[in-house]
């Protein structure tokens, strides 16, 4: 992604917790901000510590790392080249290469939690929050939430529907609530069977809860439940919805049933990222369990994701990240200079340089060290 890792810096200091520079750290001479542009920063009122005109060779010395409190959660690039960005407590922002912008109650976005950004066939924003779904067509942001149809406000996963024809809508959402399909006029609760959490009593409270949603090739919907595994949604099957849902398990072999995450990667295989049972790789037919009896430091894997190179990196709670070629696992924790070990997002830029969001703060790997962008928690 073009201009990522200034955009990251960006991001880095509107969102500081304490929005004070005083807690900036001079801790690492490779970040140079030689010749940057001058940047400008919108809708964050008197708090923000970026000003127009703002120069970060002008303002900082060249070795000064900017510190994170706050946690991205979300990050895409739009089809314009624009870059998204969703936060846990900042809310969402927008950069266009040369201005980061943030949205706020001013351009009718009210909330500061965002949790997944996806675009449409027509190039429309669609942003999970915490106060239920925002649309964005370039110019104005429209809201919905329990008054428009969906039973929960609480949405954490957004998912474009590719077999909607171009030019109609379909997009499904997961909330706390279960999955709705929007249609463009009405959203229709598709009747997921909710989980029996006594089984895990450390896992978040909503049985309902669709943490995320992904669609293979063959157009069918996979839903990671909150304890009771995943659903596969082919609605090519005849018959109702119940007969059209296929739900795997620990009984058929994944991991564990509080699944965090769903990933496919370049040869289709499915990954299923799970809360206390590491994750677990299908292929159609079989699970492969990689948990910490096998490589990884942590069964608590918030993300899998695979590089340009073919290595599958999985992001746990507690255990740092850990990379698989295939072969061998290699791990990396604080001590290999990431934040934290909580990590629980992976993005690969334009460049190859892998970013990692931890509990405390952002770190760019390029491949041989990190760099670290550290902050105070701010309990995400």
């Amino acid at each position: 992604m073009k201009s990522i890792f200034t955009l990251l810096l960006l991001i880095a200091t509107a969102s500081s917790c304490t929005m004070d520079q005083s807690h900036l750290t001079a801790k690492s001479s490779d970040i140079n901000f030689e010749g940057c542009p001058v940047w400008t920063i919108e809708g964050l009122g008197s708090n923000s510590i970026l000003k127009n005109n703002f120069s970060f060779k002008k303002e900082y010395k060249a070795d000064s790392t900017l510190q994170i409190g706050n946690y991205i959660r979300a990050m895409i690039q739009d089809k314009s080249g624009n870059i998204w960005v969703g936060t846990h407590g900042k809310g969402l922002a927008r950069f266009d290469g040369k201005m980061l912008k943030f949205f706020n109650e001013d351009d009718n976005f009210n909330s500061i939690v965002v949790r997944d950004i996806k675009e449409d066939q027509k190039g429309w924003m669609w942003i999970a929050t915490n106060k239920g779904v925002y649309s964005y067509d370039g110019k104005s942001f429209v809201n919905y939430d329990i008054t428009s149809g969906m039973d929960d406000n609480e949405v954490w996963s957004v998912l474009i529907d590719q077999t909607i024809a171009t030019g109609t809508t379909g997009i499904w959402f997961g909330t706390e609530a279960g999955a709705f399909f929007y249609d463009g006029r009405s959203f229709t609760k598709l009747k997921i069977p909710q989980a029996d959490l006594s089984r895990f009593p450390s896992a978040y409270k909503a049985p309902e809860l669709i943490n995320s949603m992904v669609q293979d090739k063959a157009g069918r919907i996979w839903f990671a439940t909150n304890g009771n595994g995943v659903f596969c949604y082919d609605k090519k099957v005849a018959g109702d919805d119940s007969n059209r849902l296929t739900q795997y398990s620990q009984k058929n072999g994944l991991c564990n049933d509080v699944v965090q995450g769903i990933y496919i990667d370049k040869k289709e295989s499915l990954w299923f990222s799970t809360r206390f049972g590491g994750a677990s790789k299908f292929d159609g037919k079989t699970f492969t369990t990689f948990n910490d009896k096998n490589g990884l430091k942590n069964n608590f894997v918030w993300t899998v994701y695979e590089d340009r190179s073919g290595n599958v990196w999985f992001a746990t709670a507690g255990g740092g990240v850990t990379k698989y070629d295939g072969k061998k696992y290699t791990t990396y924790t604080s001590k290999d200079g990431l934040p934290d070990d909580y990590v629980q997002s992976i993005l690969e830029d334009a460049d190859g340089n892998l970013w990692f969001g931890a509990g405390t703060g952002l770190a760019r790997f390029d491949g041989k060290k990190f760099i670290s962008y550290q902050g105070k928690s701010d309990g995400c």
